[in-house]
């Protein structure tokens, strides 16, 4: 019978590591290819005789996005917009969630401002209405209309409202009996103890700030003042060769295409992120494991 159970187990595991091992190399695979094909030849590319392995191996389609005026700067505003957006965001999302994560006895108003929130999931005003909006504020062109409209993410406020009502109340009543207040509970006691949760929340607004793009073509009217996703995006579809002037230039655009330079905009734009989470995963593990069963 432990024979069994013992072969059951490793049979079980195997399969497990087979279909994960799979898995992976199914989302490996393409992101290869995307790779090879931005270090490939257009003709190559064109092609299709690229696969996993560049053809005629080139940098010239990161050389043709990278050695714009423009880049540094879209470069920079990206990096601001970042670290501006998850500070405003994460700082909003907190002072939101430890209020609503009271019991109604402790915060009487606690459902109507839940409910003002929830609200704004359900219905929108649409592009029209926020765009008139931006503008009567005078934030058009400025780093404040790509922070500001989504400054509250009320996915985000749920689910950290919901952790923090998780958390063992008697942490709680015990800083109050010693004299603490609602700053000090939040900052010392609250605020450590979801330090999973804000990982993986910090994840998500650096991702989304990052991989944004249209807001960026909505509301700035400077190509100096595009974020990065905004300038790349307007490099692959406004590419055009009147401006290519030196012998140089006309040779890098003949070595690149639609293709490649789709190719290689993936993987600039999705650079950051991937040296970013490494430093994450052992939050964003735990954070997402937050709603499993504890003994």
């Amino acid at each position: 019978m432990i024979y069994k159970n013992a072969f059951g187990r490793r049979a079980f595991d195997w399969t497990n590591y087979v279909f994960l091992g799979g898995a992976a190399l199914l989302c490996l695979l393409p992101l290869i290819h995307v790779l090879a094909v931005s270090f490939s030849a257009s003709s190559a590319a064109t092609a299709g005789f690229v696969k996993l392995w560049p053809v005629d191996f080139t940098l010239a389609s990161y050389k043709y996005a990278l050695n714009k005026p423009q880049f540094i700067d879209s470069f920079l505003v990206s990096l601001e917009r970042v670290a501006l957006g998850a500070f405003i965001n994460m700082t909003l999302t907190v002072l939101i969630a430890y209020p609503l994560s009271k019991e109604r006895r402790q915060f009487r108003w606690r459902s109507v401002y839940a409910w003002f929130f929830v609200v704004t999931i359900l219905f929108s005003g649409g592009l029209i209405p926020v765009f008139m909006v931006v503008k009567q504020l005078g934030l058009l062109d400025s780093i404040w209309a790509l922070v500001l409209p989504g400054a509250v993410p009320v996915f985000n406020v749920i689910l950290l409202l919901n952790f923090m009502r998780s958390q063992p109340k008697e942490l709680y009543e015990a800083a109050f009996v010693d004299g603490a207040g609602h700053w000090s509970v939040l900052w010392r006691i609250a605020v450590p103890l979801a330090k999973p949760a804000l990982a993986t929340l910090l994840l998500f607004i650096c991702v989304g700030h990052w991989n944004s793009w249209f807001d960026g073509l909505i509301y700035m009217n400077k190509p100096e003042h595009f974020p990065l996703q905004t300038y790349l995006q307007s490099v692959v579809i406004n590419r055009d060769p009147s401006l290519m002037t030196t012998t140089e230039e006309l040779k890098t655009l003949s070595q690149i295409s639609d293709q490649t330079t789709k190719a290689a905009q993936i993987f600039l734009a999705a650079l950051p992120i991937l040296l970013l989470y490494p430093f994450l995963q052992k939050h964003f593990i735990q954070g997402i494991t937050l709603g499993s069963v504890k003994e």
